[in-house]
């Protein structure tokens, strides 16, 4: 297995390169942070954390049942939704001969649900648009299939598969196949015509687990916190399988507060449909590639390799992620920031690509 390489911290730049400001667009956190309501629940709840959680998440779980109609006892709470995609892999993969499909390259913890199960991970290219290629991954399933991850929108390329597809998609698979749809970003996809929601397929009883966070749209990405809609057998096994415990007091009442607060994810929705728009903008004036996103990042081709341009940037005090990470060193991925975040972006970029460029306007 390969260390997971998360992006570089604020403090470790500005310690290695003296650096007073920096501007973190690497791991696509919410840049407008967390909810007023998250921070205040938390803080009311902080005089409790000698005491351990609700180790079932009720009121969470109701919460969460509550706005998406569904029983409650078919949502599971995570320690981020990493740990539910470790969770499916011990529950659903039994030997090496068992066989996980992902596209490639997407989340890479499907990887490692593989790596620690052990089952044989099947990796299968994006199409030429950077989607995931549903035929392939249909063509190439088998007896020995047990598990598929479709990240939508895909990390790091922001893609999505819609509706039609996905249906037929599942329409072709064998009997015993559990597909998964991580729906990290599911907010910033919710409006796109054609946009299929795992809510629904669980409700019909088809054989699809659902994963979302609390940790893009809702910024809550510092205090872990996932969840899973799954048939009700699954749903029971995760629970089984899961420790004690494992979502801490401050991270549900966060969560239920947060969960309320529309007016914020919908600020966050159109901050980053802002940002993403300039950000695009400058990177084409740059010669760059890069293709719709329905994600809170952007994902580019550079056109050269994008490790000197990360190190370049680095020195201007702005993170990004390298496409080294996802085996497309040409490419980039670039978190949406606030106006500020992508004002600094901008500058940095014109200088380190392309120096004579004048900055994109800030407005």
């Amino acid at each position: 297995m390969t260390p997971y390489s998360p992006g570089k911290p604020i403090s470790e730049v500005k310690r290695e390169l003296g650096l007073d400001t920096v501007v973190k667009l690497a791991s696509n956190e919410n840049p407008l942070g967390p909810s007023p309501k998250a921070i205040s629940a938390v803080e009311a709840a902080a005089k409790d954390m000698h005491l351990y959680p609700d180790g079932a998440a009720f009121d969470l779980r109701a919460a969460i049942s509550r706005k998406f109609g569904l029983p409650g006892d078919q949502i599971v709470m995570g320690n981020g939704s990493d740990e539910l995609i470790h969770f499916l892999g011990l529950l659903l993969l039994g030997s090496p001969e068992d066989e996980v499909i992902v596209g490639d390259p997407s989340f890479v913890r499907y990887d490692s649900a593989a790596d620690l199960a052990p089952a044989t991970l099947v990796k299968v290219p994006l199409d030429s648009n950077q989607r995931h290629d549903l035929t392939a991954m249909a063509a190439r399933a088998s007896v020995h299939t047990k598990l598929i991850f479709i990240a939508n929108p895909n990390n790091p390329t922001g893609t999505i598969v819609r509706k039609p597809e996905l249906d037929s998609f599942l329409k072709d698979l064998p009997a015993q196949v559990t597909v998964v749809l991580d729906e990290a970003y599911f907010e910033f996809a919710a409006d796109v015509p054609g946009y299929p929601n795992s809510v629904e397929y669980v409700k019909d009883g088809q054989p699809v687990v659902g994963l979302r966070t609390f940790s893009k749209a809702y910024g809550l990405a510092g205090i872990r916190i996932g969840y899973a809609f799954a048939p009700a057998d699954i749903a029971d096994g995760l629970e089984r399988a899961r420790e004690p415990f494992n979502v801490n007091s401050l991270a549900q009442v966060a969560a239920i507060a947060a969960l309320s607060d529309e007016d914020h994810v919908r600020r966050t929705v159109e901050n980053n449909r802002l940002g993403m728009e300039r950000m695009v903008t400058c990177l084409h004036e740059h010669g760059a590639k890069t293709w719709e996103s329905f994600g809170n990042f952007v994902y580019a081709d550079l056109g050269r390799p994008s490790a000197p341009v990360y190190q370049s940037l680095l020195k201007e005090g702005i993170i990004i992620r390298s496409g080294d990470v996802f085996g497309a060193p040409n490419c980039a991925r670039i978190t949406v920031g606030t106006e500020a975040e992508v004002n600094a972006f901008i500058e940095a970029l014109n200088k380190v690509m392309d120096p004579s460029l004048l900055s994109v306007a800030a407005h």
